[in-house]
């Protein structure tokens, strides 16, 4: 047998993708910019042991239903593939946060997967091949390889093998990323299928894809100056035309919930007070506050006091994924 761990963590994109350009590479339309978290993320083991005559997949201390199965299952060959490992494996993950609720657990998941998997092989640690390999199980799972601030673009897009990169290490920037958790379960529909749904029938998709490269330019520089008004502004703007997307797609879906709109309202309402305080949110009703690190803890308080709001993590940057054992 052989076997190794993974820790990798969850990122949140500041700059969204939504769409993607080829779906059965599940390659992303456009680039994004994300930060690597801490404490939220995965861990996952794997084990590739010659007697087995399939994969098999414990998520969470329980077997995986078939369908999450298969689909590790089907990174899992491609590693097989690259690495020349022919065996099956036994894996074995667990999660800091809810899955499938829209806090980017797939992300931290396929990274620690491919990791883990990557370095059970024997193989040598080729970045580039991990970040191909993680993106395959999840278009943003890439961006969790790296610690920081993180940039993602389609491979082919930023020249040979620089699609993936750290625009700056998380110790840049004392940032904290507040996140407001809302009830979980799993959001509906999936992003790949939200995703598809509002490319073939949104009014706005190509607006959306033109707009994108200033949207990253400016988050750029101002995570280059931590220029924090900058920054979120366009993280804003970017969120919130992601979501419009969903919300003039035919037929129409929506990921928040009453507490969602009271929380943006609050955010908003702490800004006009002079509190330099922005939002996003991903696929799904949670959101997540960016402010600097000492004003986390009145953000906190206050997003605690939110009717909906469940609980309140404080989080910071962090770095990227990490082989465990």
């Amino acid at each position: 047998m052989k076997a190794a761990r993974a820790w990798a963590p969850v990122n949140v994109a500041l700059v969204k993708y939504w769409g993607k350009q080829r779906l059965d590479e599940n390659l992303p339309a456009t680039g994004s910019l994300s930060l690597t978290l801490t404490e939220l993320g995965t861990s996952t083991e794997v084990v590739f042991d010659p007697a087995l005559d399939g994969d098999s997949l414990v998520l969470d201390g329980r077997p995986a239903p078939d369908a999450a199965r298969q689909r590790v299952s089907a990174v899992l060959e491609l590693v097989r593939q690259a690495s020349g490992m022919g065996w099956f494996a036994r894996v074995e993950s667990r999660n800091t946060v809810p899955t499938a609720s829209g806090l980017a657990s797939s992300a931290s998941a396929f990274a620690a997967l491919v990791l883990a998997a990557w370095q059970a092989s024997g193989a040598r640690r080729d970045l580039s091949r991990l970040a191909e390999l993680a993106r395959r199980g999840s278009g943003s799972a890439p961006r969790s390889l790296l610690g920081g601030f993180v940039e993602l673009q389609p491979p082919g897009s930023a020249g040979d093998g620089g699609w993936l990169r750290q625009l700056a290490p998380a110790e840049h920037w004392p940032l904290r990323l507040v996140v407001a958790v809302l009830a979980a379960g799993s959001k509906r529909p999936g992003s790949t299928e939200g995703m598809e749904r509002s490319r073939l029938t949104s009014p706005y998709y190509q607006d959306w894809l033109a707009t994108h490269p200033a949207d990253m330019s400016r988050a750029r520089q101002a995570v280059a100056r931590r220029d924090l008004q900058q920054l979120g502004e366009v993280m804003e703007s970017s969120c919130l035309k992601m979501h419009a997307l969903t919300i003039s797609s035919r037929p129409p879906f929506l990921y928040w919930r009453p507490a969602t709109v009271a929380v943006l309202h609050q955010v908003w309402e702490w800004r006009r007070g002079g509190l330099p305080v922005f939002f996003t949110m991903d696929a799904g009703p949670h959101v997540k506050v960016l402010c600097n690190a000492g004003d986390a803890r009145r953000v906190a308080e206050g997003l605690s006091q939110v009717p909906g709001v469940e609980r309140v993590l404080v989080e910071r940057p962090g770095a990227g994924a990490r082989v465990v054992s």
